[in-house]
């Protein structure tokens, strides 16, 4: 769908997040950046939005004014200010699509008009090279229209799903929060190289090609993560060796709690 000419997307607030976004919808051409426009109250983080050919502005206002679908892409503490001051802003011609961690639709539609389409939703940073994992919750006001037009514009930033809400918090411990997890066990692999005598530049492509092979395998075959473990695996081989490293240093039990904390913080800032 080519949405210049028809809509305007408004990034209020223009952290990594908000970058990722707007870059993956531009790479595919569904957008051209003089569609988009962003605000942040100070230049610091619209220095990128500039140079990718996208309006910036200190005001959160103007975006508003100027943009039909609106992110909102604050830190949660933030939201509720920017929330009181936009809402008188926003119509019922708006869409408006909340990717602060924790924040409820319910507390959301609080805000805004009787009728305003809200959508909550949680992407991941690799959204910026079109990898990104991103779910979403349509509000009571945001019928399939809304879902369809928004899976439509997300899922050149990767993966797009619309899920229950209770998902979102699990969605941020496992892919918004995961990724950091991924990176960690990247960078773990490549010094474990060059502990052996890699060199850590060559070590760190050849760790991320794995890990990027790993994901596409457990994506294109179907298999359980655990049947490709067993493919690698031989009868006193390099691998089950390594396996049980892993397991003496609980990988599978720490990488689940990680996963449960991040989520636990996402819904304790909910309830802030």
């Amino acid at each position: 769908m080519d949405y210049n000419g028809k809509w305007r997307v408004g990034f209020v607030g223009a952290g990594k997040m908000a970058f990722a976004i707007a870059h993956g919808i531009i790479l595919t051409g569904k957008l051209q950046p003089s569609m988009i426009m962003a605000s942040a109250p100070s230049d610091n983080n619209l220095g990128r939005f500039k140079e990718a050919g996208v309006e910036t502005t200190h005001s959160n206002a103007a975006v508003v004014k100027s943009c039909q679908v609106i992110f909102l892409a604050t830190k949660p503490h933030i939201l509720p200010g920017v929330l009181e001051e936009i809402s008188s802003l926003v119509t019922k011609e708006h869409i408006i699509i909340s990717v602060a961690a924790g924040v409820t639709i319910q507390t959301l539609e609080r805000f805004f008009p009787v009728g305003t389409a809200v959508v909550r939703s949680m992407p991941s940073l690799p959204c910026v090279v079109q990898e990104g994992a991103i779910v979403f919750t349509c509000g009571s006001h945001a019928g399939d229209s809304v879902a369809a037009l928004l899976k439509d514009l997300l899922s050149s930033c990767g993966l797009c799903e619309e899920v229950p809400e209770s998902y979102i918090d699990i969605h941020t411990g496992l892919s918004g929060s995961g990724v950091a997890y991924v990176y960690m066990f990247a960078e773990a692999m490549a010094e474990g190289a060059v502990k052996m005598g890699m060199s850590f530049t060559l070590a760190n492509k050849i760790a991320a090609q794995t890990l990027l092979g790993g994901a596409k395998m457990i994506l294109e075959t179907g298999d359980h993560p655990a049947k490709l473990k067993s493919d690698v695996c031989t009868p006193g081989g390099t691998t089950i060796h390594g396996l049980h490293e892993l397991e003496k240093g609980s990988l599978r039990a720490t990488v689940m709690n990680a996963v449960e904390a991040a989520t636990t913080r996402a819904r304790e800032l909910g309830k802030k």
